[in-house]
């Protein structure tokens, strides 16, 4: 009959155990200077390998449900070999008896110790005599994927992350993939650009009685910022030079109320610097120059002009501003000089502009407090002086004047898909002729950017200024102006653009009031970084309640913009 399973197990683990007594006892006295342990094949204690790298060894086995006869003392075959019955063999080049983590093998192959993941734990040895094993990783630092564990660790120079060295300036994500790259010259980068355009207008001169002509317009900007860890120096300079193909005082033509020549050049620049003295504490400056002429179509205008006159705008201010937590103060004081060529007329004679010549001396202050991230309102109010360099004009008037503003707003960031500022105010104006009337009026202000989606962008924008005049008995103009600009991407290579602007000129003392609306599309195909072609369309148009003041124009413009 044949026996049970279990009982020829326990036979067969009988008849071993006798035989290794026989054998250890026969050979004790030559093995008393080094005994047999499980310690012997195994590796370095406390290195760390990996399964593939252990040794064929016997390891204890607890008794379970599918061997309840394996005990502690028990020789068995490892758990992580598979058995011969159920496993598939491997017929791999396996590591020989007794190999340790590093060294040479039997098969004469190099063993080196494995490099652990940068940032991953390291392993530790739970006790004498037992294998290394990794200590499991803190709560919500999992361990790194595969397919970056094969990956090289980065040196510790090339990171920045060496101790005593600073860290490296990670670089900003290029929103603008088709914007200018520029240059660095030292620590300044240098962004600059040239626009040439060809256009028809169907009336230049802005008058009643228009007469069209072509047109070229040429427009160089260069951009200077400085790249310092504190302290900022930063240069815009943008101007142009519009041309026209012919004189247009023609009798025949009733073109007689513009310049013959309607060339006019047109610059805005500024130069502006901060010194970070503290943290709370920086000193402000800016240095300032405007070139250009009276608008086309501006009653300031005489008749009979050769061409317009043009005028430089040279201006200085210095500052201070103080954070104390989030109050913030900033004061700043400002000079500028407006001084005018001498007009020259058709028939050869001219006329000196220098009572149209005047000093501006102001000052600024403001205090706005966050009162939450993002939202900051703010009080601001000026004061100023206009000293004339005559002192009466061409019609006998006394010009020199005071005047200010007082406006309160709030500056927005609101999770940047709204940002800018927005205020509202009053501004006045009392001239040193008692027949000149006072000039005051609502102020409103705004410059905000509203990101409606990552194609579509909207621009906000109001400005009220109070502007000189020559004309008899008027005090001043009140020019408010107020734009809205909407920029699409169908691509990241073509933009469409359309504007909008509406503008009033009130000329008090005369009572003369205009009103002028502009609407402006633009498309914009970018070919690369350094080269793109614009089109543009516009239609401007004055209404003036005076006779003979009123006045429209369409402009077809194409060019293209060279930039790097």
């Amino acid at each position: 009959m044949t026996p049970a399973p279990a009982t020829g197990r326990l036979r067969r683990a009988a008849l071993l155990r006798a035989a290794a007594a026989c054998l250890l006892t026969g050979a004790a006295g030559h093995a008393e200077a080094q005994s047999l342990t499980r310690d012997l094949f195994r590796p370095e204690r406390g290195a760390f390998v990996s399964p593939q790298d252990l040794p064929l060894q016997r390891t204890p086995r607890l008794a379970t449900a599918a061997d309840p006869y394996a005990t502690d003392d028990e020789p068995r075959r490892d758990r992580t070999t598979p058995s011969r019955l159920t496993g598939a063999p491997n017929f791999g080049m396996q590591p020989s008896l007794g190999t340790a983590g590093t060294g040479y093998d039997a098969l004469g192959r190099k063993r080196q110790k494995p490099k652990a993941f940068p940032g991953a734990p390291q392993p530790k040895a739970v006790g004498p005599g037992s294998r290394a094993v990794i200590a499991a990783p803190p709560p919500g630092r999992p361990l790194p994927p595969s397919q970056n564990a094969a990956k090289l660790p980065v040196a510790a120079a090339f990171a920045g992350t060496l101790p005593g060295q600073p860290t490296r300036r990670r670089l900003k994500p290029d929103l603008d993939p088709f914007g200018p790259v520029g240059d660095y010259a030292g620590s300044f980068l240098f962004k600059g650009a040239l626009e040439l355009n060809g256009g028809y207008d169907t009336n230049p001169g802005r008058t009643n009685n228009p007469r069209a002509s072509g047109f070229y317009k040429i427009s160089p900007e260069l951009m200077v910022t400085s790249d310092w860890e504190r302290h900022a120096l930063v240069a815009d300079l943008r101007g142009s030079f519009t041309g026209y193909g012919h004189d247009f005082n023609n009798p025949a033509g009733g073109f007689s109320s513009a310049p013959r020549n309607l060339d006019r050049p047109d610059f805005d620049g500024h130069i502006d610097g901060r010194l970070d003295v503290t943290r709370d504490t920086r000193l402000l400056g800016q240095g300032r120059l405007i070139v250009g002429t009276d608008n086309p179509g501006s009653p300031n205008i005489e008749v009979g002009l050769q061409k317009y006159p043009i005028y430089t705008q040279t201006g200085l201010s210095g500052g201070i501003d103080q954070t104390f937590n989030r109050l913030q103060l900033t004061g700043i004081a400002s000079v500028d000089r407006r001084a005018y060529q001498q007009s020259v007329f058709t028939d050869g004679s001219t006329d000196t502009n220098n009572d149209r010549n005047y000093n501006r001396y102001a000052g600024t202050g403001r205090v706005s407090y966050e009162i939450l991230p993002g939202l900051k309102p703010f009080v601001e109010g000026q004061a100023d002086t206009r000293e004339h360099d005559t002192a009466t004009d061409r019609y006998g008037f006394r010009r020199n004047s005071n005047g200010g503003y007082v406006k309160g707003g709030t500056s927005f960031e609101l999770t940047r898909l709204l940002t800018g500022e927005a205020s509202i105010g009053w501004a006045s104006r009392t001239y040193s002729d008692p027949r000149l009337l006072k000039l005051e009026g609502l102020l409103t202000t705004a410059s905000l950017i509203w990101t409606m989606t990552p194609l579509t962008t909207v621009k906000l924008g109001a400005d009220t200024t109070i502007d000189e005049s020559p004309l008899f008995g008027v005090s001043g103009v009140l020019t408010r102006t107020y734009t809205a600009e909407v920029d699409h991407d169908f691509r990241r290579w073509l933009t469409a653009i359309g504007k909008f602007t509406y503008a009033t000129y009130d000329y008090q003392g005369s009572g003369r009031s205009d009103r002028f609306t502009s609407l402006e599309g633009n498309l914009v195909y970018k070919l690369n970084r350094s080269l793109w072609v614009k089109g543009t369309l516009r239609r401007d148009q004055l209404d003036s309640n005076i006779v003979g003041g009123s006045y429209n124009a369409t402009v077809v413009m194409l060019g293209v913009r060279l930039q790097n």
